[in-house]
């Protein structure tokens, strides 16, 4: 029973929150809530008699301990009495349907994060904790800072959304273009952590993934922007090879080794439509610049006629739309499919010596990797423990061992 309500919480805990936020109008009461809410549960639920709504339940079931507990207090704090009236009046008991205002609450909840009147820091961070419920640990590790400071910027963040009474909604549409942009990186970040999970035992988280692409789909009906669109088909696109990314035993599939026939051919039709309208515009953004790279790993049926020369064009003009290390690395990989490893090593090196992806992992993997195509197996070896040392993901964990028992067999022979 344990195991389901734990299968339950991953897939719901997140649209459970953000739907307490909206009804009790406050971070943390909202998280206390929910907490109670899967605490009942796990002494109320059998395997014969889990509600048929089990999100319609835990957001009733959580509403009702929080206004409980401020009435509790009431008795001591005269304004918590007011707080609980106005929360929920005597008597009133609203069934939480699956359809009506729930399906915006995510969307609300991003919007909130992303108000102007919060730093960009922090928007970030906090968006990360609520949305996706990643720990502040793992938060850390995406940015590269400790986890107290990511914990002081969600508490400075949750502060000003209470000192300044930021309301929880989407804004109306001539506010929409400005807060797009912060609104865009959260669900990228979202939809990032889902196809490739931070941390963990699995590759691929799921329901992440797919909660992103139903926020892109409900993003693009508000506002019909191009990197909206884009957005959307890279997503769909990244998504199509799901399948493909792992194993039956969960270990990794590299993108080259991967049965192609596994892809989600639905995925790729409809992201290919959005790439195409999103890179038909007069101004083309960062968003539809990756869709396209997408859209070239869709339409080639191996990997060794992928059009890579257009990839690493693609990854030019993405430079000088959005500057990034990261991306500078994606470029060097497809520079070594272009122009060979030795290329690639020279890009990735001067990353490394600037510092900029020290304790990136798959910085120190991909120059492993070019360092293995060369014959410079010692140097590999020392790459791929560094990158080792730095990933917290079990298959890619998994994967560098691999990698470095394989150079041990190559030096023995």
């Amino acid at each position: 029973m344990n195991e389901t309500i734990d299968d339950i919480y991953r897939r719901q805990s997140r649209r459970v929150l953000a739907t307490l936020i909206r009804l009790l109008g406050d971070f943390d009461r909202a998280e206390e809530a929910l907490h109670d809410a899967f605490a009942v549960a796990a002494q109320q639920w059998t395997e014969e008699a889990i509600p048929a709504n089990p999100y319609s339940w835990l957001v009733s079931t959580g509403r009702f301990r929080a206004i409980d507990h401020i009435r509790r207090r009431a008795r001591f704090n005269a304004s918590e009495a007011d707080i609980a009236d106005s929360l929920y009046p005597e008597g009133e008991l609203t069934e939480i349907a699956e359809g009506e205002e729930i399906e915006d609450d995510m969307l609300r909840l991003i919007f909130t994060c992303c108000h102007p009147l919060i730093p960009a820091d922090a928007q970030m961070a906090m968006a990360l904790r609520e949305v996706c419920g990643l720990t502040t640990e793992e938060i850390a590790h995406a940015f590269l800072i400790s986890a107290p400071t990511v914990a002081q910027r969600i508490v400075r963040a949750k502060n000003r959304i209470r000192a300044a009474r930021i309301p929880y909604e989407v804004p109306a549409k001539p506010e929409l273009p400005e807060r797009l942009a912060q609104v865009l990186h959260v669900i990228y970040l979202v939809f990032n952590e889902g196809y490739s999970a931070s941390s963990g035992a699995a590759i691929v988280r799921a329901d992440l993934a797919a909660e992103a692409i139903r926020l892109g789909r409900l993003l693009l009906g508000l506002l019909p922007d191009p990197e909206v669109a884009g957005l959307l088909a890279m997503m769909l696109l990244q998504d199509s090879r799901r399948l493909a990314r792992a194993s039956a035993s969960g270990d990794l599939i590299l993108l080259a080794d991967q049965d192609r026939r596994l892809w989600d051919n639905g995925r790729i039709r409809e992201g290919l439509t959005f790439a195409a309208e999103a890179m038909a515009c007069e101004s083309v953004g960062s968003y539809a610049l990756q869709a396209a790279i997408a859209a070239e790993h869709a339409r080639a049926s191996t990997a060794a006629r992928t059009d890579w020369r257009r990839i690493v064009a693609l990854y030019d003009l993405l430079l000088v739309a959005h500057p990034s290390p990261v991306i500078e690395l994606n470029r060097a990989v497809a520079v070594s499919m272009c122009n060979g490893p030795a290329a690639a090593l020279e890009i990735v090196d001067d990353l490394l010596s600037e510092d900029r992806l020290a304790r990136y992992h798959l910085a120190h993997a991909a120059k492993a990797d070019f360092l293995r195509q060369l014959s410079r197996q010692d140097e590999a070896r020392q790459s791929y423990e560094a990158a080792l040392s730095l990933c917290h993901q079990a298959p890619e964990q998994a994967f560098l061992r691999k990698r470095l028992t394989e150079l041990g067999d190559s030096a023995q022979r």
